[in-house]
This record gives C-alpha cells, sequence and structure tokens, in this order.
C-alpha cells in the first residue's frame, strides 16, 4: 500500500508538471549594419505576396511595427518610409519523435545549433523586458520534463514542429539590406497564433543584435488568446 500510495503521490507531480505553461526556447541568428534610431521611417512588407493581403499576416505585422517602435524606428504614415521590413513566417508539418523514460534520453534535448557554435552561444545571461526576465544563452528543452520523467520505464511518442521568422530590413533609397535575422523553434505546438509572436518577441530581445551573432533565448510562458 505505501509504495502504491507513493507512486500516486509522484503520477500526481507529474501530470501538475505537464500541465504547467512551459517557457519558449528559440534559437535567433542575426546579421546586421542597422543605423541608430534618428527618426528614420520604416514600413513593413510580406516577403511571400501571397500573405501580403492576409488578415493573418496584418495581426503578426503589427506586432513586429510595436517592437520597432519601441526600438526607436517610426511608423510610415505615408506612401514612403526609409527602410522597407521584410517579414514571413511558417511550421513544418512536424516529425515524429520518441522518448525512453528509463535513461532519461530525449533524442531532441541534443539542439542542432549547439554543435560547431561557440562557446559563447551557450553562456546564460538575463535580459529584463515587458514580459519579466529572458534568459538568453543556457539551454532548457521542455519536452524533457514531460510524462515519464522519474525512473517509470515508459516510452513516448510525439510530434515536434520547427517553426521559423525571417526578418530582412533594407534601405528604401538604394535596397542596402541592413539587417537579415531568423528565430526557430522546436516544440509540440503548430498553432501559428501561439507560435509567430513568440518568435517575433525572441527576435526583438536586444535588437538588433551583434553582427554575425547566433543566441539561443528562452521566453517565460505566453498566455494563450
Amino acid at each position: 500500500m505505501k509504495k502504491f500510495v507513493k507512486a500516486a503521490m509522484i503520477a500526481g507531480t507529474l501530470i501538475g508538471l505537464s500541465a504547467c505553461a512551459q517557457p519558449f526556447s528559440a534559437n535567433v541568428s542575426r546579421f546586421q549594419q542597422m543605423p541608430a534610431p534618428q527618426g528614420q521611417t520604416f514600413a513593413i512588407l510580406a516577403s511571400d505576396p501571397a500573405k501580403a493581403n492576409s488578415l493573418e499576416f496584418a495581426q503578426y505585422a503589427s506586432l513586429v511595427r510595436g517592437e520597432m517602435a519601441r526600438v526607436g524606428y517610426i511608423p510610415a504614415t505615408g506612401d514612403s518610409a526609409d527602410l522597407v521590413v521584410k517579414l514571413d513566417y511558417a511550421v513544418d508539418q512536424g516529425r515524429e519523435r520518441v522518448r525512453r523514460s528509463a535513461n532519461y534520453y530525449d533524442p531532441f534535448y541534443y539542439d542542432p545549433f549547439y554543435y560547431g557554435s561557440a562557446r559563447s552561444f551557450y553562456r546564460p545571461r538575463i535580459v529584463r523586458t515587458r514580459r519579466g526576465y529572458r534568459y538568453v544563452g543556457g539551454f532548457y528543452d521542455p519536452f524533457m520534463w514531460g510524462p515519464g520523467y522519474g525512473g517509470f520505464n515508459d516510452v513516448e511518442r510525439y510530434v515536434v514542429f520547427t517553426s521559423e521568422l525571417d526578418l530582412d530590413i533594407e534601405r528604401t533609397a538604394n535596397g542596402q539590406r541592413l539587417f537579415e535575422g531568423t528565430a526557430m523553434a522546436q516544440s509540440r505546438d503548430n498553432d501559428l497564433t501561439y507560435l509567430v509572436p513568440n518568435l517575433v518577441d525572441a527576435m526583438f530581445t536586444g535588437f538588433p543584435g551583434n553582427n554575425a551573432e547566433k543566441v539561443r533565448i528562452t521566453l517565460p510562458p505566453r498566455e494563450r488568446r
């Protein structure tokens, strides 16, 4: 009976952990020669013309617009702008993963961005923002703490989706590229209305960043709408 009660208590704890909202982690790469904000105006365009007139794109563009304004650039009110911000986003069809909890091994734990990158890529530092503290660097895999953690000999199959947000900024006058950024994340969720806002937040953490840098951004949980 004691063993049964103990097992039930552990199972209840695991269910509680799995129900909690998880932080969102993204790998961000940035190449930039951005001018310091000095009153430059900007307009946002869809990199994919098929998305240009969609309400979904307009929603995500408004998030980018707010972030650009927050760092000091001015949304254009007329037909001309000093800078053109090109935005695109996508999520793939997902890939199945298998995790065996007996040895706590998760194939997704080994992040493809880790190997071959500079050591500073995973040096943790903390940035305070409107959503609380963001952890820049370090590694966190929310799937490692899912059902089966704690020694139960179990096999779990799940689907991992890869989402991506691309952001390019050009000077309108001559087409000079000033910024190229990519934010990628892997998750069990393929809901773009949840993923894209998080990817935008990751992209603009420490924006515009250092030229040719790759960082891992971990954000606090975002409330779903």
